[in-house]
């Protein structure tokens, strides 16, 4: 069949068949705004229209500097659909950056959170913008108010709006969104998604097998819209008919505690370091918060430490490992257990779940070390590569050719063994890992590992050099709030797991560690900082 996979197919669905599911938004005063799929399609029709009507065409770049709310998901559905490629930009970059990216996407528009407007002025004059439109409060002179915007379109008489999604007519493989890269091992770089990666992508992760997604879950994407499509969340809800939970700018744990009990979350995601607190907050008042809907917590973005799991574990929800990258679209595997291993003792599963898990459907993986392809035999190291249906080909501009093999794979950078099963199991980033006398260190398993102590929140463990070993490890811990630990309490710690070698030689306390724009720890900044003099 020659049926097109496109967003407005997703949009079509959301609005005749989910058309009362709710869509709810907390505003950045805190206050909760409720509306509907059918009135977001409706509304995202309108601002489709709209944007034609300023004079955006297909091919055209419209950028979001916007929390997560009902307005960026209309723009997630309306800017594809007109063929207009859809631009989320991360509102946590430097301006510099922000000028890069939006240089670099040729962006046309942008919409803006009124609350943001200080930041985009620090960076628009560099960048291609022509329009500049401001969701959710004033509109300075030279700006457009979303809501005004609307507003012509419903008023114009123009069809164009209403016949966007009535049938058919893009090509499924035509750009519909494009993310950046973090810009962790250079400038960033632009990734395209066509319509049929994006509408794959859903369809992938809401198998019974990747995150489960159907119209009876309640979704609290706590992942950010503007960071590779919030993980996709936003396309596969509207989707399935999921109730849709958007968190605003408001991402502490006490906010986020509050949403989940309100509005009976099932499944929420994020990274690590937004649910630590909420686990803290949990363990405080045992049986204090009704979280019985709560079934599941997403974690991607790096790797969750095993104590993570087992503290979740206490409150009766369970914490489902996720690995991807901005080059995959983004998930690439789910750490569910496989079939063979579920009747296997619970200390067993947890080591299991602690991977990264078996690919998505229509995701493929194979590892290459120094001679080739490495077996799947759970003990070989080699880069992981990757192909499938929301697989990048390649980089806008050609940047970063390299990454990409001559037969279509793209190369991760990420050091893994894959179990015959084909659960992977990712030791570090290529360029993170510790090579100590010519033997090799995982940083993620010793930082994951601090992580297991009760005093520790965060810890980062780099490479530092080394006279006679080349490089040795150094950890760089943040302590909780009112706790205490010494260095040889945390060394002792990891004796029982570890060789005596792969222990830190020297463990060191700082009040936070240094993160990128989407929470990753920042490592060569801590490598500058304890360099040797």
């Amino acid at each position: 069949m020659s049926f097109p996979l496109t967003v407005p197919a997703i949009a079509r669905r959301a609005r005749d068949l989910h058309h009362a599911r709710e869509v709810v938004s907390r505003q950045p005063v805190g206050s909760i705004g409720r509306t509907t799929y059918g009135a977001v399609v409706e509304r995202a029709q309108r601002l489709a229209g709209a944007l034609q009507l300023l004079g955006l065409r297909p091919g055209d770049r419209v950028a979001t500097f916007c929390w997560n709310h009902a307005e960026h998901l209309e723009a997630y559905l309306a800017v594809p659909s007109f063929g207009a490629v859809l631009h989320t930009v991360n509102v946590r970059l430097h301006p510099d950056e922000l000028a890069y990216i939006a240089t670099h996407a040729g962006d046309r528009a942008i919409i803006v959170d009124a609350a943001l407007l200080p930041q985009l002025e620090a960076f628009r004059a560099r960048t291609p913008i022509e329009h500049v439109i401001v969701v959710g409060g004033a509109a300075p002179a030279g700006t457009i108010a979303y809501e005004e915007l609307l507003a012509t379109a419903a008023g114009s008489g123009d069809d164009r709006a209403a016949d966007l999604f009535a049938a058919p007519g893009l090509d499924e493989h035509a750009a519909a969104s494009c993310c950046y890269t973090s810009g962790t091992t250079g400038m960033p770089k632009g990734v395209l998604y066509s319509h049929r990666c994006l509408v794959m992508h859903a369809l992938s992760t809401a198998t019974a097998d990747s995150l489960a997604i159907g119209q009876r879950e309640t979704i609290l994407p706590v992942v950010p819209m503007f960071h590779v499509n919030a993980w996709g969340l936003p396309y596969a809800a509207a989707l399935t008919g999921a109730k849709l939970v958007l968190p605003g700018p408001r991402l502490d744990g006490a906010s986020l505690l509050e949403l989940l009990v309100d509005e009976r979350v099932t499944l929420a995601a994020g990274v690590p370091t937004v649910f630590l607190p909420l686990l803290e907050l949990l363990d405080a008042a045992p049986g204090a918060h009704d979280l019985s809907a709560l079934h599941t917590l997403v974690i991607g973005g790096s790797a969750a430490p095993r104590a993570l799991f087992a503290g979740f574990d206490r409150h009766g929800i369970t914490v489902l490992h996720a690995w991807g990258m901005t080059e995959l679209g983004p998930i690439g595997t789910i750490g569910r257990v496989p079939a063979e291993h579920s009747a296997a003792p619970p200390e067993v599963q947890l080591d299991r779940r602690a991977k990264q898990g078996r690919p998505m459907p229509f995701v493929e993986v194979r590892a290459r070390g120094d001679e080739g392809l490495v077996p799947w035999d759970g003990a070989s190291y080699g880069e992981l590569e990757v192909r499938g249906s929301s697989v990048a080909a390649a980089y806008m501009g050609g940047d970063g050719a390299d990454q990409f093999t001559a037969d279509g794979w793209f190369r991760t950078g990420d050091i893994a063994t894959i179990d015959p099963d084909g659960t992977i199991d990712l030791k570090d980033r290529a360029k993170d890992l510790i090579k100590s006398g010519g033997e090799w260190i995982s940083s993620v398993a010793l930082e994951n590992a601090l992580m297991g102590h009760p005093a520790v929140a965060e810890a980062a463990v780099v490479a530092v050099p080394h006279e006679r070993w080349g490089e040795r490890p150094l950890a760089v811990v943040v302590l909780r709030e009112g706790a205490s630990a010494t260095a040889e309490a945390l060394r002792a710690h990891l004796e029982p797991g570890f060789a005596r070698w792969w222990l830190p030689d020297e463990i060191v306390f700082a009040d936070a560690i240094p993160k990128t724009a989407t929470g990753k720890f920042r490592k060569t900044v801590l490598r500058d900082l304890h360099r040797p003099a």
